[in-house]
């Protein structure tokens, strides 16, 4: 707006200066003319008729007055059209200004709640991450005493397994001697009933074997 309102201030100056130069050049041409038309006079008084230099002078008067009223005019009706183009722009703009103005207030109103609006979110990531790192050293503590106590399950699970094994071979031991002891509990039960001598002879004879092998 001040460059075009510049611009317009600077064409109607020339149109001054265009007003002015043609008033100089009408005031010039009239005092040549009157130098012009005194000159002739002084020449040709006695040789030819009197001449109404007056009328002449005041038609001539009348034609540049016409000319220099008419550039006035024009130069009038010029700058009348250039001021009417410059306030209608100039309003132009300044309802672009308000509106300008009134979108900048709306942004700035925006921003502002878009800037609180990213101060809680942040507070928010800050809040997260601290209870994210609190989670994960609970975790990282509670993972490592579930680590030990899975090490110390499997080490009394395999302790188990070995004591089971050796019970199960203390078991077969003691059931192996068991079925003698009731074999020889069979046999001398036997014995004690009366059975053959013969047979009763070589049984007790198994029994004692078996009894130094064991």
């Amino acid at each position: 707006m001040t460059l075009s309102r510049a611009d317009l201030e600077l064409q109607i100056e020339g149109v001054n200066e265009e007003l002015a130069f043609l008033k100089k050049n009408h005031e010039e041409e009239v005092g040549q003319l009157r130098k012009l038309l005194g000159g002739t006079v002084n020449v040709e008084v006695d040789a030819a008729p009197r001449i109404d230099l007056a009328k002449i002078m005041d038609n001539m008067r009348e034609q540049y007055e016409s000319m220099a009223e008419k550039n006035r005019q024009e130069a009038k009706d010029r700058f009348d059209k250039l001021t009417e183009e410059v306030n209608q722009e100039v309003a132009i703009n300044i309802e672009q200004l308000q509106n300008q103005k009134t979108e900048i207030t709306d942004l700035r109103r925006n921003f502002q709640g878009l800037e609180i609006e990213l101060q809680s979110q942040l507070s928010m990531k800050k809040a997260l991450e601290d209870t994210l790192a609190q989670t994960e050293e609970l975790y990282g503590s509670r993972l490592a005493q579930i680590q030990a106590a899975i090490v110390n399950a499997e080490a009394q699970l395999m302790q188990l397994r070995a004591d089971m094994e050796s019970q199960s071979s203390e078991y077969n031991i003691l059931l192996d001697i068991k079925t003698r002891l009731e074999t020889e509990i069979a046999t001398y039960r036997r014995l004690l009933e009366g059975d053959d001598s013969g047979h009763s002879q070589t049984e007790i004879s198994e029994i004692e074997e078996t009894q130094r092998g064991m």
